[in-house]
């Protein structure tokens, strides 16, 4: 939706406070605008305006002395409004100001309130509160500069050479300087040993279905980012059903080196069955390779599998903003939630799985995440992920862990989630697409992809650099010549010791191979676009 920049304490220029937030005009091309507080704090904002394009403009002011700006969606800020803030007057329509008046009457008790994604900051006088909702959908930094002044920013770009340190604002979390860190989002789930409930794939549905509907909110066109592979389409189903009832045609996009790539050949029978507008947009591997510094720039990380997978991402998103969409679904979390990805079938036991489904959905912000959000509003398009809508995510985490566990169905993975919308009466998808294999999507876009890029950047990297690499990068060194490549041009963008460790490097478990492509693992086999399902488990 935007991005925003704020600072906590007096002294800095306003017209550096200016540039610095114009660091991700990309995030807001929409609006630009700036509060200075009567205290002197600063508050910036580029907007990407979906919700009451007209008058949603921030910062918002309060009631009273309170500001604040905010990035994301609050998809119950109507309930909000007609509920606990009634009696409240509003400025706007907008679904941000919600957040402003639950500090008004609440205090700093009130972001588990919110259902949506996001990350905001309040100022109240010398007051102030932060917060990011409960996944990290939404990226959030924040940094201490040598006079002591707090930074906010959306990316950390805005603040990484103004402050002596800075990190990634953790999720699930609120700061104010009387408290500190407060971990708000404390679900059940966090606990292996409560996940013992028994699948009710009516139910599974149910919520995968409501969590798609609240994600339609928007007073601008929505599309669907279509890979072809399970959760993608199932997000597109489900969409397509729903926009349906209202007279509307979902607008549907894919990506891939050329028309026989593994996912677009998949996306295109998808969107045929489902009746889309769709798209299909090719990139070639220069074009690829051509972009990787600025890629590196608009992503702040050097996760080998995270830059893979966002070069088709950006060019994927470039298309579609120029095709006039501004916010799509996409598919992020199913393969954390249902344990998805090729390695789970290697998990040693039920527990181990478990716990692992938790670990990554909570370090869903270190990767999967952050491609999703900054590939894609590097051309100010919004990604929303119904995977990980909270009342979705308390009921399906919760599902015990030998329903999930590939070893239980022959090695099929996301089995109940496949099963939950296998509805003959009423197909949501074609039966080869529901029941096709994992093909994680920087390898769906053409297997050549990664192949070829390994190599390029092998012969951009010499063996004695290699032999230095401990030397300068001490922390997380690379270990391939890719990782050391990509690892050059973050450290050009980013030199700062804390700009190298708020990246966490996507490493699979339980195989032998450690490269994070899904065909490093020995299940997988190259897509058959001819899966039937009677070949599977019933």
């Amino acid at each position: 939706m935007c991005g925003f920049l704020a600072i906590i304490g007096k002294g800095k220029d306003e017209q550096l406070i200016k540039t610095l937030s114009k660091r991700m005009a990309h995030r807001g091309p929409d609006e630009s605008d700036i509060h200075i507080t009567e205290q002197g704090h600063f508050l910036s904002h580029e907007r990407l305006s979906i919700i009451d394009l007209h008058s949603g403009k921030q910062p918002i002011q309060g009631t009273k002395s309170a500001w604040m700006v905010h990035n994301g969606e609050i998809y119950n800020h109507h309930a909000l409004r007609e509920g606990v803030l009634k009696g409240h007057t509003f400025r706007t329509q907008s679904d941000s100001e919600v957040i402003v008046h639950l500090y008004e009457e609440f205090g700093y008790d009130f972001v588990d309130q919110l259902d949506g994604d996001f990350a905001f900051v309040v100022i109240d006088g010398d007051n102030y509160i932060a917060g990011r909702d409960p996944l990290g959908v939404k990226p959030l930094y924040y940094g201490v500069d040598e006079r002591g002044r707090m930074y906010f920013a959306s990316e950390m770009k805005a603040l990484a050479d103004q402050c002596t340190t800075f990190s990634t604002f953790p999720p699930g979390h609120y700061y104010t300087p009387e408290t500190g860190f407060v971990k708000y989002y404390n679900p059940t789930y966090e606990e292996y040993t409560a996940c013992v409930e028994e699948a009710d794939l009516a139910l599974l549905r149910e919520k995968l279905t409501e969590a798609t509907r609240k994600r339609l909110m928007s007073d601008v066109p929505i599309g669907v980012l279509l890979s072809g592979g399970l959760d993608s389409s199932l997000t597109s189903s489900i969409a397509s059903r729903l926009l349906k009832e209202q007279g509307k045609t979902l607008h549907s996009f894919s990506i891939g080196l050329d028309p026989n790539a593994p996912d677009a050949v998949a996306a295109r029978k998808v969107a045929e069955f489902l009746g889309t507008k769709h798209h299909e947009i090719h990139f070639t591997i220069e074009q690829g390779i051509a972009i990787l510094e600025k890629l590196v720039w608009h992503l702040e990380t050097y996760d080998v599998t995270s830059i893979r997978a966002s070069t088709p991402m950006y060019f994927l998103a470039k298309a579609i903003t120029e095709n006039g969409i501004k916010v799509v679904l996409s598919g992020e979390g199913a393969d954390e939630v249902f344990g998805g990805y090729l390695y789970f079938r290697n998990a040693p036991s039920t527990v181990d799985f478990t716990k692992e489904t938790i670990e990554r959905v909570q370090k869903l912000f270190t990767a999967d995440l952050l491609r999703a959000d900054k590939s894609t509003m590097a051309h100010g398009l919004e990604a929303r992920v119904p995977f990980l809508d909270k009342a979705f995510l308390d009921y399906a985490m919760l599902i015990k862990g030998e329903e999930k566990l590939p070893k239980t169905y022959d090695g099929v993975e996301k089995y109940i989630l496949r099963k939950a919308f296998d509805t003959p009466e009423q197909p949501y998808l074609p039966q080869e697409v529901l029941w096709r294999q994992k093909e994680q999507f920087s390898d769906g876009v053409g297997y050549n992809w990664i192949d070829t890029l390994i190599d390029y950047c092998a012969a951009q990297v010499t063996d004695a650099q290699m032999e230095q690499a401990a030397e300068l990068f001490p922390y997380n060194t690379p270990a391939t010549k890719e990782a050391y490549f990509y690892r050059t041009i973050f450290h050009k963008h980013f030199p700062q010791m804390s700009a190298a460790q708020t990246v966490r490097k996507w490493i699979p478990k339980w195989q032998e191979n450690q490269d994070p492509s899904g065909r490093a693992n020995t299940a997988h086999v190259q897509a058959d676009p001819e899966i039937a399902k009677t070949s599977l488990p019933v």
